[in-house]
C-alpha cells in the first residue's frame, strides 16, 4: 500500500515538475509576444506620425463600423440662369406611347424619380427628339456634359478607359447628371445601331424650372394676401409661411375637412375643385364650389374653433396646408425676431473696422518649406482648390469682399491681399490647428463632447453672417479650421452670398453631400440651407461620414431627395433630435429658421451644457486641442506635391480692383 503512495507522489511530482517547465515557457512566450506587441505599438506609433505622407486612408479593421468618408468632397459652382432663353429645336408633340415610355424611364431612374408630378410632366414636354446613325458617340469620356438622354429606339454601347460596360436599349437613361450642372462624362456612348433620342440641355430645364418655381412662389404669394387673418403680414412672413406649407393630395369624394371636427389646419386649392357642404336636417347641402387660389380654414390658425362646414374634393384636387402648430412655429405674435440680443449682435451693429494689413507687402512674404518627409525642401501646400478658372476670378473676388466686411472669431480673417500679372494671393489668418476634415479622417468619428463645440463655434458663424444677411453655402468638414487654441474657425466664402430676407436664390450651387432638397429640386432657397448642412456636419461629426452619402452623385442627390435618415446605436437621443429638426425637407420648418431663429438652435438639449457666453468670450477650454498634434507649423495639415505649373500672365482686367 505504502509502496502505491509512492509510486503515485512521484507521479504527482513529475506531472508538476512538467506542468513548471509547461509554465515556464508559457512565461516566455508571453514576454516574447508582449515585446513584439510593444514593437508593434511603437511602428503603428511611428506609422500615424507619417500618416500625412501616405496617399490612402490606413484601413479599418472593424467591418461594423459605418464606411468613413475617405475623399474630400467635391464642390459645384453656379452657373447664371438666363432671363429669357429660346429653346433652339421645336418642342416635339408625343404619342401617349412615346409618353409612357418616357415616364416609365424618368419613374425607373434613382434620381428623376425623386422629382415631382409638375417637374416630370415638364420634363415630357421639353424632352426634343434627334437620329444618331450606327458607330456615332453621343457623349465622350472626359468631355463636359450638357445633355441628358433618354433612348427611344435602338441599342447604345457604354464604354469606360476602352472597356465594354452595357447596352443601352430602349427606355435608358443616361447623361442625367449634366441637367443639374456642368460635370464631365465618366464613360463614352456610342451608336451600335441606328439610334433614336429623347434629349434635354441643362440650361433649358434649369430655366423653365426655376421660372415656374418663382412663378408659383409669386402665385402663392398672392393667394396668402386675399386672407383677412393674413394680410396684414409683410413679405417675409408671407415667405415663411410658404417654406413650411405642405403639398397635399386628395381623390374624387374624398372629405378634406368635416364639419364640427376640430380645425386646426388651412388649406390653399393649387389644382381642382373643393365642394362645400353643410349638414340640413341630416342630409349635406351644398353651400359653395371653390376652385384654384381659393383657400379655408384661416380661423384655425388663430384660435380653437371648430368646421363649420365639410370640404370635399370634387375630381383630383392638390391643396397647399399649414397646421396650427407649425404656424405658431413660424410666425410670432408680435414682431419677427430671428436673432439674440447678445453681445455679438451689438458687435454686428458696431461700425467694422478693416482687418486688411495696409503695411505689408508681397516681398516680405518667405515660404515655409517641409523639413523631412517626401516632400522636404518643397514650399508647404495647405490646400488645393476645386474651381475653373471663371468660377475662381467670382470665387476670389467675393470672398475677399465679404472677409473684409467681417470681424467675427469663428470666420478666419484676411490681413492683406496682393496681386501681380500671374496670380492673386490672400494672406489669412493661420489656423495651425488645421482643418476639422484631417482631424475627422485620423479618428474616424468624434466624441459628443468635441462634436458639440465644433458645432457652437459654427453657430456663433452663422448668428453673425445671418444677422448681415449673408448665407454661407458650402458647410463641411473641409471649410473648418482649428487656431492653436481648438477654436473653431469657418472658411472659404466663395459660394456666400447676401440675401434680403423674405427673397430666394435659385443657383444649383454646393458639395452634394450637404446640399438641401431645395437646391436640388430648383424651388429657390434662402438662409435655411444653412441650418440643413448645419444637420450634415453634426452626423458627419458623429459618425465619420454623410448621412447621404454614394459614389454616384445622382444617388447622393436621390436620397437627399428621399430624406431617410437612419441613425447608428451609439448616436445619443439629443443628438438624433437636432439632427433630424435641422434636416426637415420643408425649409420653414427647420431648427433655426422658424420665428425664434437660431436661438432654438442654441436652446436644444444637444447644447444643454455648452456656456454660449463664455464661447463667445473664448472663456471655454477646448476639448479639441487633443486632436492637435505638435511639431512643424504644417504637422496638423494634409500635405501635397508642389505644382510646377506656371500660370500665364493675366491682363483681362477682371482683377483690377483687387
Amino acid at each position: 500500500m505504502e509502496k502505491q503512495v509512492e509510486v503515485e507522489v512521484e507521479e504527482l511530482r513529475q506531472q508538476l515538475e512538467k506542468q513548471c517547465l509547461i509554465n515556464k515557457e508559457l512565461q516566455r512566450q508571453n514576454k516574447d509576444l508582449e515585446q513584439r506587441l510593444q514593437e508593434k505599438e511603437k511602428l503603428l506609433q511611428e506609422l500615424h506620425t507619417q500618416y500625412h505622407d501616405l496617399e490612402f486612408p490606413p484601413p479599418s479593421g472593424d467591418e461594423s463600423k459605418p464606411e468613413f468618408r475617405t475623399s474630400r468632397a467635391a464642390v459645384i459652382a453656379s452657373e447664371p440662369i438666363p432671363e429669357t432663353l429660346e429653346i433652339r429645336k421645336s418642342r416635339v408633340k408625343k404619342t401617349d406611347s412615346e409618353t409612357g415610355l418616357i415616364v416609365k424611364a424618368i419613374r425607373k431612374n434613382d434620381f428623376l424619380s425623386r422629382l415631382d408630378d409638375e417637374q416630370i410632366a415638364m420634363m415630357v414636354d421639353l424632352l426634343e427628339t434627334s437620329a444618331i446613325s450606327r458607330g456615332s458617340e453621343v457623349i465622350k469620356e472626359g468631355t463636359e456634359g450638357d445633355s441628358m438622354y433618354i433612348v427611344a429606339a435602338g441599342e447604345l454601347l457604354v464604354s469606360q478607359a476602352g472597356r465594354d460596360l452595357r447596352t443601352l436599349t430602349s427606355g435608358d437613361i443616361f447623361g442625367e447628371l449634366a441637367i443639374l450642372y456642368n460635370c464631365k462624362r465618366t464613360a463614352t456612348v456610342k451608336a451600335k445601331t441606328e439610334v433614336r433620342l429623347w434629349s434635354m440641355e441643362r440650361q433649358t430645364y434649369r430655366t423653365i424650372i426655376t421660372n415656374k418655381s418663382k412663378k408659383k412662389r409669386e402665385q402663392l404669394l398672392g393667394f396668402l394676401k386675399t386672407s383677412r387673418t393674413l394680410k396684414d403680414l409683410n413679405h417675409v412672413q408671407l415667405s415663411k409661411i410658404i417654406d413650411s406649407m405642405e403639398e397635399v393630395k386628395y381623390q374624387n369624394k374624398e372629405v378634406i375637412v368635416r364639419e364640427g371636427a376640430e380645425a386646426n389646419t388651412f388649406y390653399i386649392i393649387l389644382k381642382g375643385e373643393v365642394l362645400v357642404t353643410k349638414s340640413v336636417n341630416g342630409l349635406q347641402k351644398p353651400i359653395r364650389r371653390m376652385g384654384k387660389g381659393e383657400h379655408f380654414g384661416e380661423q384655425a390658425l388663430i384660435r380653437e374653433v371648430l368646421r363649420t362646414a365639410t370640404c370635399t374634393a370634387d375630381g383630383p384636387v392638390t391643396c397647399f396646408s399649414i397646421d396650427k402648430e407649425v404656424f405658431e412655429e413660424t410666425i410670432p405674435v408680435e414682431h419677427l425676431e430671428l436673432f439674440d440680443d447678445s453681445k455679438m449682435l451689438q458687435e454686428a451693429q458696431a461700425p467694422q473696422k478693416s482687418s486688411l494689413n495696409t503695411t505689408l507687402r508681397l516681398k516680405d512674404l518667405v515660404p515655409v518649406l517641409y523639413q523631412e518627409g517626401r516632400y522636404q525642401g518643397d514650399p508647404v501646400t495647405l490646400g488645393v482648390g476645386g474651381f475653373g478658372r471663371v468660377e475662381l476670378e467670382e470665387h476670389m473676388l467675393f470672398e475677399k469682399k465679404i472677409l473684409k466686411a467681417v470681424q467675427c472669431d469663428f470666420i478666419v480673417r484676411l490681413h492683406a491681399a496682393f496681386k501681380d500679372t500671374r496670380y492673386i494671393y490672400m494672406v489669412m489668418e493661420f489656423c495651425s490647428g488645421g482643418e476639422i476634415w484631417t482631424k475627422l479622417k485620423e479618428v474616424g468619428r468624434f466624441d459628443e463632447q468635441i462634436a458639440v463645440f465644433c458645432t457652437a463655434c459654427v453657430v456663433e458663424a452663422y448668428a453673425y453672417l445671418h444677422k448681415k444677411s449673408i448665407m454661407y453655402r458650402d458647410l463641411k468638414p473641409e471649410n473648418l479650421m482649428l487656431d492653436a487654441r481648438g477654436y473653431v474657425k469657418l472658411v472659404d466664402f466663395g459660394f456666400a452670398r447676401e440675401l434680403v430676407s423674405g427673397e430666394k436664390s435659385y443657383s444649383f450651387v454646393g458639395t452634394p453631400e450637404y446640399m438641401a432638397p431645395e437646391i436640388i429640386k430648383n424651388q429657390g432657397h434662402d438662409f435655411a440651407v444653412d441650418f440643413w448642412s448645419l444637420g450634415i456636419l453634426i452626423y458627419e461629426l458623429l459618425v465619420g461620414s454623410p448621412p447621404f452619402s454614394s459614389s454616384e452623385p445622382q444617388n447622393i442627390y436621390a436620397k437627399i431627395l428621399d430624406g431617410v435618415l437612419t441613425y447608428p446605436p451609439y448616436l445619443s437621443e439629443a443628438a438624433k433630435s437636432i439632427i433630424s429638426k435641422l434636416c426637415r425637407p420643408r425649409p420653414g420648418q427647420r431648427l433655426g429658421n422658424t420665428k425664434n431663429g437660431i436661438k432654438d438652435v442654441r436652446h436644444h438639449r444637444w447644447f444643454g451644457n455648452m456656456n454660449w457666453h463664455k464661447l463667445r468670450m473664448a472663456q471655454l477650454d477646448a476639448p479639441t486641442v487633443r486632436l492637435i498634434r505638435k511639431g512643424p507649423c504644417y504637422i496638423n495639415f494634409d500635405r501635397f506635391p508642389q505644382d510646377q505649373t506656371k500660370a500665364d500672365e493675366e491682363f483681362s482686367g477682371w482683377d483690377r480692383d483687387f
